[in-house]
């Protein structure tokens, strides 16, 4: 800690009341490719809720130890059970211990609990956002965090807009002019998802935001934006001057895109069974990578010229005719199976699933983008509960080369490059190419490279939401969704939840747990001549 803000600090004690002494506190390390975020208090409502024990506090500590979190910073926990400040500083020592994944430092942790604090409350009740002003002023005394706040809203959906009503009647929400760019107090409300069920509930949830925050304000989350393959798509693809010339309709044959998961629905059957697997994961995550894969070049790396990009790619998506639906979209649902090892029950076998639901586990799309770079070219989306592994990946399949030159030799196939962006658990990249087999005649064989994040770039203790936090906290919103770009993702996908609605289906389940999934997901492909491209074990 240098000398000033030891000075600092030890006015903030002197005026807060505090009996730890300056030299004390633990000096935080400096981060030589990151300067630290600016001075905030973050407002968690959901405190006591899993999201928070298991990612949010474990995130605060990893980018505390990363020398990314300001030494002028606080947090203040509210939910409704009947906790002090000291029980709450307890209980956020074990859950970092329990959720980090590395020997946690005592003092650094210890730094931490001193700035955290806590407000219960019902998010109904007026008085919960009064008391929680008192303790924001105090924060902002005791640490130095200038008036500059973060809600997060880790809370159930229904509470969203009321809890955003209620900050902004306590006075808490709105930003006196350009909210902290000018030296002016921040406030920033980061909005978990679902955001909405369908395109109607989602233009009514932005709409209530809109009605208190400028968009600027609003920070809605994708926690699969977090993960370090996903961020650097744009870098590979507008880096590197071997990929991008090659990245079009020309080149590229087909776009599968996999987000499968191994695990059932883990206990969440009641918010599962009115969600699917559409609603759960579709608008989101695998429009935000498909995004991602389509757009165009951005003018800068500035937020709004990222977010431009990828809402005109989702804005170029064919959209579903009903007729489409029934021919271009895949449902299923699982059975009992046999995963890693272990008998698993069918999805209406799960505890808070209806006996008879029609609701799917399953989802295979073909859809299109509908501009210059990417028409004719299928692009393949499939997501599933139960599916034979866990993993996520964007696979680029580059159309064949003629096969005139190796008529007259041993090669009768020629296979597909293939570019496979691995998101997880494995992250990395693989690019497939063929190679001359040794010996007297011409034989190709299938090869690879294979580049992996944890090898070349070493581990770094993470939850997925340590960027995202840090982000926010300096009013960067590239990875966050702009309004525009959550009804794009509703709007694709509406036709779906309005032929699905009307046809419920006959066959459900229709796939074991422990495989790929039905096998019309595989027809999907194979009409076309195509396969999936499954990973094996």
């Amino acid at each position: 800690m240098g000398k000033k803000a030891a000075q600092r600090t030890k006015r903030s004690t002197a005026k807060g009341g505090r009996t730890a002494a300056a030299k004390d506190e633990p000096a935080l390390l400096s981060n030589p490719f990151a300067a630290p975020a600016p001075p905030a208090a973050i407002a968690i409502f959901g405190a006591s809720g899993d999201l928070t024990q298991r990612k949010l506090l474990p995130a605060l500590y990893n980018l505390a130890a990363a020398g990314l979190l300001n030494e002028s910073f606080a947090v203040v926990g509210v939910a409704r059970a009947e906790l002090s400040d000291s029980e709450f500083r307890r209980k956020i020592g074990e859950d970092v211990r329990t959720y980090c994944t590395h020997e946690c430092d005592s003092r650094l942790l210890d730094w931490l609990q001193r700035r955290c604090y806590y407000v219960s409350g019902a998010f109904e009740d007026q008085t919960t956002f009064a008391k929680l002003a008192k303790v924001l002023e105090q924060a902002d005394t005791r640490h130095g965090t200038q008036g500059n706040r973060l809600y997060y809203l880790a809370t159930a959906p229904r509470y969203f807009a009321p809890v955003v009503r209620a900050l902004d009647e306590a006075g808490l929400a709105r930003e006196d002019g350009e909210g902290g760019s000018k030296g002016r107090p921040a406030r920033r409300v980061i909005v978990e998802k679902p955001f909405g069920t369908d395109l109607e509930s989602a233009r009514a949830l932005n709409a209530e935001l809109a009605s208190v925050l400028r968009e600027e304000q609003i920070y809605r989350i994708d926690h699969y934006l977090g993960k370090e393959t996903v961020q650097n798509i744009l870098v590979f693809r507008f880096g590197n001057g071997l990929f991008e010339p090659i990245w079009n309709r020309q080149y590229i044959d087909n776009v599968e895109i996999t987000v499968a998961e191994s695990l059932g629905i883990e206990g969440r059957g009641g918010y599962y069974d009115t969600a699917g697997a559409l609603r759960d994961m579709v608008p989101n995550h695998l429009m935000q990578l498909l995004s991602l894969v389509t757009m165009e070049p951005p003018t800068s790396f500035d937020a709004e010229a990222v977010r431009e990009e990828k809402a005109k790619a989702l804005r170029a998506v064919q959209p579903f005719t009903p007729e489409r639906v029934l021919t271009h979209a895949v449902r299923g649902q699982y059975g009992a199976g046999y995963v890693d090892g272990e008998d698993v029950p069918a999805y209406r076998s799960e505890p808070k699933v209806a006996p008879r639901s029609s609701t799917e586990t399953y989802v295979a799309l073909e859809m299109s983008v509908d501009n210059w770079r990417w028409a004719d070219v299928p692009f393949y989306l499939r997501t599933g509960k139960r599916l034979k592994r866990r993993v996520s990946e964007i696979a680029i399949q580059f159309r064949r080369p003629p096969l005139l030159l190796f008529r007259r030799t041993g090669v009768e196939h020629l296979a597909r490059n293939v570019l496979v962006i691995r998101v997880q658990p494995d992250e990395g990249i693989t690019l497939s190419f063929g190679a001359k087999i040794p010996g007297p005649n011409v034989r190709m064989g299938n090869v690879a490279m294979d580049f992996r994040y944890e090898e070349h770039f070493g581990s770094t203790p993470s939850t997925g939401y340590e960027t995202l936090l840090y982000d926010c906290l300096k009013g960067d919103a590239t990875l966050f969704q702009r309004a525009d770009m959550v009804e794009s993702g509703w709007s694709i996908v509406e036709p779906l939840l309005a032929v699905w609605k009307a046809l419920p289906p006959r066959d459900f389940p229709n796939y074991a747990a422990g495989t790929w999934g039905p096998r019309a997901g595989d027809e999907l492909l194979e009409r076309s001549g195509r396969r999936w491209r499954n990973p094996e074990d």
